[in-house]
């Protein structure tokens, strides 16, 4: 890259941080960026800067499309990169090894629950005013509902799917014939992944999925559903250990985790940003077929939804 073009990428990045200082002043604490400029924005600095594209999450993970503000700063063009959230984990993130207790159903969950609540790397990782999110639900659900990770309000609440996501599942859920409290909810990760601004939106990476796994194992292990619906990629990726995974491309196709039948599809929170007849029509036909496999009772009226 020439000095020009570098003074004037320069200008660019300070222009936009003043902005973002601006909108942050006026109390603005998200905003929406297509991850097309996110991209450009990485391939822009990286060039500047004469390191390599990020291309994975080890390095730089992708930002989902709303995320919190990073703090602005008076920097020169390569702190710009602060604008791209990196992973910052706490502790040795190997995978922890342990066996379930013997016992009924409860016990053997209330067990779990006590572990995953007392985990030191967890408890290291979460943000100190909030939660560790575990799995609830029935301990005898056919379908167990995976998500990613827990967002701001899961974390306040200690729950999976609580938010706006939450509400939009439950619909989902109710539209099967079913009430929430019939089937299980629970998320890849265990805690609400750090960034270097604080507590955002951001895939995990390998190593934090690659930890909290065995506790994921360990509640279908005690369940033992009939069914895995994944929800969006992040969870899609980690059952399937396929980073290169897109829901779009293996929604409504049957898969396997732990001997589990596994559908993916969509997760709630991108229907909320793509409310079409057509976006809805496609997760409704993936959970018609968890529906068919598992007899569940199916009406005319069901069958066309979102026609």
């Amino acid at each position: 890259m020439s000095s020009a073009s570098r003074s004037v990428l320069a200008f660019a990045i300070r222009a936009t941080l003043d902005e973002l200082k601006r909108m942050k002043s006026e109390g603005v604490g998200a905003l929406t960026v297509e991850e097309l400029t996110l991209s450009g924005l990485r391939e822009a600095v990286a060039d500047a800067v004469g390191s390599p594209v990020f291309s994975d999450s080890e390095s730089c993970p992708p930002v989902s499309p709303r995320q919190p503000l990073p703090e602005p700063s008076e920097a020169s063009s390569p702190d710009a990169v602060s604008l791209i959230h990196s992973v910052t984990s706490e502790g040795d993130l190997t995978p922890p090894r342990f066996e379930l207790p013997k016992g009924s159903k409860k016990e053997r969950w209330e067990w779990l629950h006590e572990k995953v609540l007392n985990c030191e790397i967890c408890l290291a990782n979460r943000n100190i005013e909030r939660q560790i999110v575990f799995g609830v639900g029935n301990l005898d659900a056919d379908i167990f509902f995976c998500g990613e990770a827990p967002g701001e309000e899961e974390e306040k609440q200690g729950e999976p799917f609580v938010g706006p996501a939450g509400q939009k599942l439950n619909g989902m859920i109710r539209g099967m014939g079913l009430e929430r409290e019939q089937v299980y909810i629970g998320n890849i990760m265990n805690w609400r992944p750090r960034t270097e601004s604080g507590f955002g939106n951001r895939p995990p990476s390998p190593q934090e999925i690659g930890f909290c796994l065995p506790y994921l194992k360990a509640q279908l292990s005690i369940i033992q559903p009939k069914v895995i619906v994944a929800l969006g990629n992040t969870a899609i990726q980690a059952l399937l250990s396929d980073t290169t995974l897109k829901v779009g491309k293996v929604r409504g196709h049957w898969f396997e985790f732990e001997s589990v039948p596994m559908l993916p599809t969509f997760h709630p929170s991108y229907i909320l940003h793509n409310e079409s007849n057509r976006t809805k029509r496609m997760v409704w036909e993936d959970l018609l077929k968890v529906m068919e496999r598992l007899d569940l009772p199916i009406s005319d009226k069901q069958r066309a939804y979102f026609l």
